[in-house]
């Protein structure tokens, strides 16, 4: 079973026509190659390795409260199935609410000046993945648009997350996933209660250390 069924994800997309009532926000970030660059909320460089080629962007409202950019580098194979991608997401409320990001962190990461908190999980991608109009599914229906789809349904996501201001209104978001094949284990195999679960600290700070590997962050 592969993570991206595109009959799920066909429905997903007019799902996500229908919820849609605000006109999407411009691409504002550019790409050349390995690099991606934001000229502000934050002014940042960042480039990856070059296993992982661009597959595009896209931006859109969520969940009517605030402005998403997305863009993504995959390491795929021929037929388009992805190893490990990463997604990068700028998002901000709209300035018609007062909401903010909250984050109860518990471990933070400096990568080239910037703080993120950083979080890892397994997963499994059979099921119910939530709302078609998250984000999530946005990531995977864009994905699945241009042709690529997960080599299998077990992952691991590295999340980092930097706070753009004090107010806690505008967030980069990193998100590094890799496919579980490899190394023979399910996500509930490292979950809480799982038969690998002691395992769970040196595979999660393995994953984190190949996050930050594989891209470099600066400031613009």
């Amino acid at each position: 079973m592969k993570l991206f069924l595109l009959g799920t994800f066909l429905l997903a997309l007019t799902s996500i026509a229908v919820a849609q009532t605000t006109s999407a926000p411009p691409i504002s970030r550019t790409v050349s190659g390995q690099v991606l660059k934001s000229k502000d909320t934050p002014a940042v460089r960042l480039e990856f390795d070059k296993a992982f080629k661009y597959a595009g962007g896209h931006s859109f409202v969520l969940y009517e409260v605030a402005n998403a950019e997305q863009h993504f580098f995959v390491d795929a194979d021929k037929e388009g199935r992805i190893k490990r991608f990463y997604w990068i997401q700028f998002e901000g409320y709209l300035p018609a609410n007062t909401n903010t990001y909250k984050y109860t962190p518990t471990k933070v990461v400096n990568i080239g000046g910037f703080d993120f908190i950083a979080d890892a999980y397994p997963r499994s991608l059979k099921g119910n993945l939530g709302r078609p109009d998250s984000d999530g599914n946005r990531a995977r229906a864009f994905l699945v648009g241009k042709g690529f789809k997960m080599a299998g349904t077990e992952i691991l996501s590295q999340r980092l997350v930097h706070l753009v201001d004090e107010a806690k209104r505008n967030e980069l978001m990193i998100i590094y996933i890799e496919d579980l094949s490899d190394i023979g284990l399910s996500a509930a195999d490292l979950s809480e209660g799982g038969s690998a679960r002691a395992r769970w600290p040196e595979i999660s700070q393995g994953l984190l250390d190949r996050a930050q590997k594989n891209m470099k962050v600066k400031r613009q």
